[in-house]
């Protein structure tokens, strides 16, 4: 550290230079890096949903319906004119409406009164089609100018299209509002004007080089794109607060800059190293994850810890040289008053919080487990036009999703009877197949393939399945599971392929439940060797992780409580990501105290450890906290919108269990803390434990 420390000195003006140029090439190229919307393409190349894909694109030229419009107020007639519109559009296809289900040359009245109501019901058309992937904002924005603004467009693509629409916008608002707030604690929590401005400049280049070396990445999701940077800002600021309150110091004891910025990085680097490992490896259990968007996230989370290491232990001590007479000049005496006596009154009700914590933590980890999650992007809110739509469109029509299976070609008899079993169940609205839309006793073989060919490729038989849920919930993973079982019965596992949302989420639900065990069994047992190696206990890492992960249960079980759905993309990161990045709370805590228990009683080294350290605990998770809500009632995203609550939240939280709870627990286990400790030299008295 010492020969870092004057190879920095010595160039400081060109590792100013360097990082500076980096980063203003990273503004550049963050450009090229491609945004993925699609969560489809995060699942597992052997997930049953996506084969179920790959075969259908071989064999079929049709898609699954992923939007559908609501047309007000028209006839039949008017209604398949906006159809022939709606197939015009380039990057439109397998546009449906009533005509492809029954005969309307014949009068609707004399069809099956169900059928008819799913397609046309009170002088309303509902009309669904497939939006090309990859184009769905500008294809969807030909949709809107064919239907115009008194009609309704919702599903799928139309989710994906809002999606893209905001996230620059949403990601520059919540970047707007976040900093000025940032730079307020900051000042407040500083004696000098200027120096909020070397640590956000510190963590903003490392995040500025971050987004740009994406490029070697290809593309990023777009919970990655909203949430990493604000994040990676939020974990990593500590780093530069710890170094520069440690070169103010120094300076404070009179040494000259140069002599103190050394000494700084010398004092300051085990912190740096132990907070930002735990963060590291927390965020590396991400990786992990078959569902690739959390490992997408977490690539790009891991990325920027490294990059915030090395911008802080080299580009912020040469900053703070270069410019050093700034701070000077910009001295203000202290906003906030030294904090005094919070210690004595934490002490006071060391019992009450300890057994509050421990009442409550077994309820709350059974709520968190039984919480009601959503696996999609969830609901818009009403305030936007999708919203909108949505409810204007389920309002007549009722719920409606789209699935199709593929079973063997060539048997008609089994596959109506297939097809009349999926009719029976519950909650199916439709089933649009060869045997029931043409007809069994006619072979294929013998119409034009303009009439076959929806139905019948060279080797599957293809059937639509309409359904009166939501894409996702029990019902709806409950028909995927009787339509795939009903199908199996009939052709057996290997030969029966579901796709569509219903089928796609519940893939989706079943990769993540079994991701969830692998990276929180790594996110504790990594964080948890960094804190024995940096504690040399065996008891302080159970202490520690035991305060952060009730923090973590007492933030998921509140959507139990409160009867709310949880995204589950959000519930698995951020019970991954808070107990990361809040860890480092309690480890300035616990270190602190263990300083001081060499000195002084367990009582007097608590109290006097708290009020030491509880104002730097609070401006990070005061700055934590702004990020999650700010991201939180910025994003019209739900699953950004569910992280950033759940973050915000989960860092108070955090600050309240590990100020009230934490010295609790470190008063009762002092002995065994003593003792499972190697050479803890606790104080007692006059002697001293060897």
């Amino acid at each position: 550290m010492i020969d870092l420390s004057a190879r920095i000195i010595k160039h400081k003006k060109s590792i100013v230079i360097t990082f500076i140029i980096v980063a203003l090439i990273s503004v550049i190229t963050q450009f090229a890096v491609a945004v993925n919307y699609n969560m489809v393409d995060y699942l597992p190349d052997d997930a049953p949903s996506t084969e179920a894909m790959d075969l259908m694109e071989e064999e079929f030229d049709a898609s699954v319906a992923n939007a559908r419009v609501m047309i007000h107020d028209v006839t039949v007639q008017e209604a398949l004119t906006y159809k022939e519109q709606l197939e015009s559009i380039d990057g439109v296809t397998d546009v449906m409406w009533l005509d492809d289900a029954i005969d309307i040359k014949t009068p609707i009245e004399m069809a099956d009164t169900d059928t008819v109501e799913s397609y046309y019901k009170d002088n309303h058309a509902l009309i669904s089609f497939h939006i090309r992937d990859g184009d769905e904002v500008a294809i969807t924005d030909q949709v809107y100018e064919v239907i115009g603004e008194d009609n309704a467009l919702s599903g799928e693509a139309a989710d994906t299209a809002v999606s893209q629409q905001m996230a620059g916008t949403e990601s520059a608002y919540a970047a707007l509002l976040l900093v000025p707030i940032i730079i307020i604690i900051l000042v407040l929590s500083t004696n000098s004007w200027i120096e909020p401005v070397f640590f956000l400049t510190a963590i903003g280049v490392s995040v500025l080089i971050n987004l740009g070396t994406n490029i070697f990445l290809g593309e990023v999701s777009f919970v990655t794109q909203s949430v990493a940077p604000i994040l990676q800002l939020a974990v990593s600021l500590d780093y530069a607060i710890f170094l520069l309150h440690s070169f103010s110091d120094f300076r404070n004891k009179g040494e000259e800059p140069t002599t103190a910025m050394r000494l700084a990085m010398k004092q300051s680097f085990p912190a740096i190293a132990a907070s930002a490992s735990t963060t590291f490896f927390g965020f590396m259990a991400l990786t992990f994850m078959k569902f690739e968007m959390g490992a997408d996230l977490g690539i790009n989370l891991v990325k920027g810890i490294v990059l915030s290491f090395i911008s802080v232990m080299v580009f912020l001590p040469a900053l703070t040289l270069t410019f050093y007479k700034w701070i000077d000049k910009t001295e203000h005496k202290p906003f906030i008053p030294p904090i005094r006596n919070f210690g004595k009154q934490v002490v006071k009700v060391r019992i009450p919080s300890l057994l509050l914590v421990l009442l409550l933590i077994v309820p709350a980890f059974l709520a968190q487990s039984n919480t009601n999650f959503i696996y999609g992007v969830g609901e818009h809110p009403d305030s936007t036009r999708i919203g909108q739509d949505v409810q204007t469109i389920e309002d007549t029509f009722g719920k409606y999703t789209p699935m199709v299976v593929l079973v063997p070609k060539g048997d008609l008899v089994k596959e109506e009877e297939l097809v009349q079993h999926i009719e029976e169940l519950n909650h199916v609205s439709s089933v649009l197949a060869y045997v029931n839309t043409v007809s069994p006793v006619i072979p294929p073989e013998y119409l034009d393939a303009s009439v076959t060919d929806q139905f019948y490729s060279d080797n599957y038989a293809r059937i639509v399945i309409y359904s009166d849920t939501e894409p996702e919930g029990r019902a709806a993973f409950q028909i995927v599971e009787d339509i795939t079982g009903l199908a199996e019965n009939y052709y057996g596992e290997d030969d029966v392929h579901a796709l569509g949302e219903s089928a796609t989420l519940y893939d989706i639900k079943k990769t993540v439940e079994k991701d969830n065990i692998v990276v929180n069994t790594l996110t504790i047992a990594a964080i948890a060797i960094v804190l024995l190696i940096t504690f040399r206990s065996i008891s302080m890492p159970i202490v520690l992780l035991l305060t952060i992960q009730a923090a973590v249960w007492f933030n998921l079980s509140v959507p139990y409580f409160m009867d709310s759905p949880l995204v589950y993309v959000g519930y698995l990161i951020i019970s991954t990501v808070q107990l990361a990045a809040t860890v480092d709370y309690a480890i300035l805590l616990s270190e602190a105290y263990h300083v001081n228990r060499r000195k002084m009683s367990a009582l007097e080294a608590i109290k006097k450890t708290i009020d030491e350290k509880i104002f730097s605990i609070l401006i990070s998770a005061s700055i934590l906290s702004s990020v999650g809500f700010i991201l939180w009632l910025t994003s019209s995203n739900p699953i950004v919108g569910s992280i950033g609550l759940l973050l915000g939240r989960g860092a108070l939280l955090a600050f309240i269990l590990v100020v009230f709870f934490l010295p609790a627990m470190l008063l009762v286990f002092d002995k065994v803390m003593e003792k499972t400790t190697w050479r803890a030299n606790f104080y007692h008295g006059d002697k001293r434990s060897k």
